[in-house]
């Protein structure tokens, strides 16, 4: 199957947190690491978020730096990447900073038990919408359209089902970590990677191929799908 590149970039606590059991979008990153984002993001041709993440944190998705963006219209490119969303059940509010920040196109994957009244809403704010027919959106079909539509290099940036579920498929080249000196705790605040899980023997296998220790005491790695 054709489709773009795909790589998932995370901040985590030193116990594998990608935030507190409250869901709130807790902080994590240093600032070194969301420069580094920012830069992730503005070599992109998409970034892409899950469900939860959408509809919960209504990320912008936007490249924050003015040269950055700069650099992308210097390449013939638009300022911000395509910005994708993956969510079985679509519940946009009218001020959503994801349809709206940055000027950006936006791409929904969706299925069925998404309301007309919320496709024509989406449309309405020319989104570009894809409805699936299962009870949720078949990520490879959906790998295959990104890469019809263009999108040769797609950052994911979660939540974690949406992560997990990438991997489980195949569908996943790189992850890139920042591991941040902190500590969350709680066996409900979600890890990089949720969903059903795997047994041990199907356990995925990663190639170490980059590692860099900052002065914030982060760590990032980056990690090659074997």
């Amino acid at each position: 199957m054709e489709r773009p590149f795909v790589f998932i970039n995370v901040a985590m606590t030193a116990d594998g947190k990608i935030d507190t059991f409250q869901r709130k979008g807790s902080a994590i990153s240093s600032q070194r690491d969301k420069d580094r984002v920012d830069r992730l993001r503005a070599e992109s041709d998409a970034v892409m978020v899950g469900g939860r993440t959408l509809l919960d944190e209504d990320p912008k998705l936007t490249v924050k730096s003015e040269a950055l963006r700069a650099e992308r219209v210097a390449r013939g490119l638009t300022p911000n990447p395509v910005k994708v969303g993956v969510v079985s059940k679509a519940e946009f509010k009218s001020h959503s900073k994801f349809l709206h920040e940055g000027g950006a196109r936006c791409v929904i994957f969706t299925t069925h038990r998404t309301s007309k009244d919320q496709l024509e809403f989406l449309r309405s704010q020319n989104a570009e919408v894809f409805v699936h027919a299962g009870e949720r959106v078949d990520l490879g079909e959906m790998m295959h359209t990104l890469h019809e539509l263009g999108i040769q290099r797609l950052m994911v940036e979660g939540g974690a089902t949406l992560n997990f579920e990438l991997i489980r498929l195949g569908l996943v080249d790189e992850v890139s970590a920042y591991v941040a000196p902190m500590i969350f705790g709680g066996e409900k605040a979600p890890t990089m990677a949720a969903g059903i899980g795997l047994e041990r023997g199907e356990a995925v296998h990663l190639q170490l191929i980059h590692v860099e220790s900052w002065d914030d005491g982060g760590v990032v790695l980056k990690y090659k799908l074997r």
